[in-house]
């Protein structure tokens, strides 16, 4: 048997991943008659339908299925070659972050700190969106890892990883004068604000207020810690940033801790693909030590 043409294994993978000829022909820079030409001579080669319609679009035979399967694997390895390659040659390696919108940026940007170094002339470039956007562009190899409050399941997620860096329990916060009952009944005096429910901060958080019976009135979900602070603030609501945060917050007189809940804790994972286990700021992150950075509230 003759050895398959990978040009057009490419282009099938592409209408695969695509959708449809045309949206395939478009990324290609190639015709839709060309792209259509192609698969046809594979479809010869390899005697078989690899196509079906469906609306405007294509889908997939069951050969075709079976195809993509193993060229997927085969062009995402030929990718994560690139990648390595380009890793050692690059004088300035680049290195692309997704960071979970929930996480805490101040902790986020000491984590960071750990990849930089001078010698390696690291261009660092940071994207800030959900937790279930950042995986897909993971996977979709737009980004080199990620920081997130929860780990990732590599039965579910092939290919992908998750250390756990640490975690740091979190404080309720309000501006003077502090609420008169003692904590966490004085919840109810105020409106709340917390991390969003699609955090798993926030779905802990909201755990935890059902099990207290605890009778709040939450006025807002923020992902982030600055602006929730912010509008708490502006409220004279109570609201949420990890105890952490009290290095910061105390030099502000008229913001006060009302206080701590350590049965809940705001947690952070580095998330990445196989392929990045070589990369250097990867590597430092994962092996890295901050146990002294996320213990610092328990001296607050």
């Amino acid at each position: 048997m003759s050895q398959i043409n990978y040009n057009h294994l490419y282009y099938f993978w592409q209408v695969c991943k695509q959708g449809s000829i045309v949206s395939a022909a478009d990324k290609l820079f190639l015709t839709p008659q060309t792209v259509t030409g192609q698969i046809k001579a594979l479809e010869e080669r390899l005697q078989g339908k690899l196509f079906r319609r469906q609306g405007r679009g294509v889908v997939p035979t069951e050969l075709g299925q079976l195809v993509f399967r193993y060229a997927d694997r085969m062009f995402t390895l030929s990718q994560e070659m690139m990648d390595i390659v380009n890793y050692r040659k690059e004088s300035n390696l680049l290195f692309d972050v997704g960071v979970a919108d929930a996480l805490s940026k101040r902790l986020v940007s000491q984590v960071l700190e750990t990849a930089v170094q001078d010698e390696e002339h690291i261009h660092l470039r940071c994207f800030e969106s959900t937790h279930e956007m950042l995986l897909e562009q993971l996977s979709q190899h737009k980004l080199d890892m990620i920081l997130s409050d929860c780990p990732v399941d590599s039965t579910q997620q092939e290919g992908l990883f998750s250390v756990k860096l640490g975690e740091c329990g979190i404080s309720f916060w309000c501006t003077s004068p502090l609420p008169q009952q003692p904590f966490p009944a004085c919840l109810e005096e105020r409106k709340l604000l917390i991390p969003g429910r699609r955090s798993m901060l926030g779905r802990q958080l909201q755990r935890w207020i059902s099990a207290q019976e605890l009778q709040v009135e939450i006025l807002g979900e923020f992902d982030d810690a600055a602006l929730m602070k912010a509008f708490g603030a502006a409220n004279n609501a109570i609201f949420i940033a990890p105890t952490l945060y009290g290095q910061d917050i105390y030099n502000d007189e008229a913001i006060n801790e009302v206080g701590r809940l350590d049965e809940v804790r705001e947690e952070y994972y580095v998330i990445f693909a196989e392929r990045m286990i070589q990369h250097p700021a990867v590597q430092r992150i994962c092996n890295h030590d901050f146990s002294a950075l996320f213990q610092a509230d328990q001296k607050l």
